[in-house]
């Protein structure tokens, strides 16, 4: 970051000050966007973007108010602070609005968030990734007849993040990402499509763009002749793609936002056991090199791992400096927010601790089930933990994947659900700022014909 940076939000901060606010913070976003979409070998979209905004946060006389700003002229930055202290005048007294206490923060840790070879990366270099990917997809199979198209993206950013309490922090991160969606002509007639995708920090760790492609083409020829199946309850498994979206759903239903409005099916059972021994979730933002990780959250808390349910005993909800003061709590570090926006519970690196079970082993474990590998829509009821989501996958016969299933529904509730989880595999996977295995639910309703 240009160290003029500094002593600009440095500015704002005093300016703030000096205006009557009794409080202030200054976070600033410095950053590059690219991304290269390209179909059937053609170049579709190419966008890049350079930005710098600035946000800031006032408080007086237990009054709040954010704005954001990209214009950081004198004048311009200025109007921007009286603005915003004109604006808080206006507002809502809440006496949990306040900055965090401040505590001495250790040194930031290393976690290796900026890749130079990323940066590097020339325009030139991140279209030919797409084509790549695209072209390993279409020649992959003959029965793969179209592209969705594929794109290579890089981001740069780098974050500074000033209070009047003295907390400062800033750091400098990458994140490269392949992905590419195939299609294939069913004889039915219908299309079908899958996608994959590959996203990291580093480039060095990111799939092979053939690799990227190649699984995109062998996830769509697994929807050929798939068909629907009669309504039963049978154990479910769940690849590690869509065990993700599972402990996404957890880690929302988590958050002290939830807690404060009791709209959370885990309210009253902090410290009891909520899902089977074999569930452990964690969310830990400070894993090297990870999507989520950082060494602040974004209200300057430093990061610390926050365990969810360790062996299926629920251990906490996660809380920002609002909702902890609301709760008489403390912040979890687990604030998110955009520039200049307000605080918000979120998760950062969410992961299911791996079992010791081989994928293969536990779809072996079943006569007559169901592996899924698509859901559709947003079905989930957080208050009474109510999970009901289309889905596709392949049905599972005498411990074999036999034929592809579509247009069927799947459903239970989140609790029995996670009560009901039999086997945990060894096969993490991590797909951006969340990581699971394969895991087996010993029974859900599946609803089709």
């Amino acid at each position: 970051m240009n160290e003029d940076y500094s002593s600009l939000v440095d500015h704002v901060l005093s300016h703030a000050r000096q205006r009557g606010a009794d409080d202030a913070e200054v976070m600033l976003s410095a950053g590059r966007n690219f991304s290269a979409t390209v179909r059937l070998g053609e170049v579709e979209r190419l966008q890049e973007a350079a930005s710098r905004t600035l946000g800031l946060r006032v408080f007086k006389g237990g009054r709040t108010a954010s704005r954001y700003t990209s214009d950081l002229t004198p004048r311009g930055l200025a109007q921007f602070v009286d603005r915003t202290l004109d604006l808080v005048q206006i507002a809502d007294p809440d006496s949990a609005a306040a900055l965090p206490d401040w505590e001495e923060r250790p040194a930031d840790p290393d976690l290796q968030l900026f890749d130079p070879a990323v940066e590097a990366l020339s325009a030139e270099e991140k279209i030919e990734r797409a084509l790549r990917a695209e072209r390993a997809a279409l020649d992959f199979d003959p029965r793969i007849t179209n592209s969705g198209g594929a794109s290579f993206s890089t981001t740069t950013r780098e974050l500074i993040l000033v209070n009047s309490r003295g907390t400062l922090g800033r750091y400098k991160g990458t994140v490269a990402g392949c992905s590419v969606q195939a299609i294939a002509d069913d004889a039915d007639g219908k299309k079908r499509n899958d996608y994959w995708f590959s996203m990291d920090r580093h480039l060095g760790r990111l799939e092979e763009p053939e690799a990227v492609g190649r699984t995109a083409a062998e996830r769509t020829l697994r929807h050929l002749g798939a068909r629907k199946v009669e309504t039963k309850a049978v154990p479910v498994v769940f690849d590690p793609q869509i065990a993700m979206s599972l402990m996404d759903v957890v880690g929302d239903a988590a958050s002290g936002e939830l807690l404060f409005r009791r709209a959370s099916f885990l309210v009253d059972l902090e410290g009891k056991p909520v899902g089977s021994p074999q569930v452990t979730i964690v969310d830990d933002p400070l894993l090297p090199a990870r999507v989520g990780s950082r060494p602040f959250d974004d209200e300057g808390v430093a990061s610390r791992r926050n365990p969810l349910l360790v062996d299926g005993v629920f251990q906490g909800f996660l809380f920002d400096t609002y909702t902890a003061r609301q709760l008489g709590r403390r912040s979890t570090a687990s604030s998110s927010r955009t520039v200049g926006g307000p605080a918000s519970v979120g998760t950062s690196n969410l992961v299911l601790v791996p079992g010791p079970h081989d994928p293969e082993a536990i779809v072996a474990s079943i006569e007559d089930g169901f592996y899924v590998t698509e859901t559709i829509g947003h079905g989930v009821n957080m208050t009474n933990g109510t999970f009901s989501r289309g889905a596709g996958g392949i049905w599972i016969e005498k411990g074999r994947l036999t034929y592809p299933v579509t247009e069927v529904n799947i459903s239970g509730n989140l609790r029995e659900m996670l009560a009901a989880v039999s086997m945990v595999g060894n096969d993490l996977i991590w797909r951006g700022a969340s990581a699971a295995p394969t895991i087996k639910i010993d029974r859900m309703m599946v609803s089709g014909l």
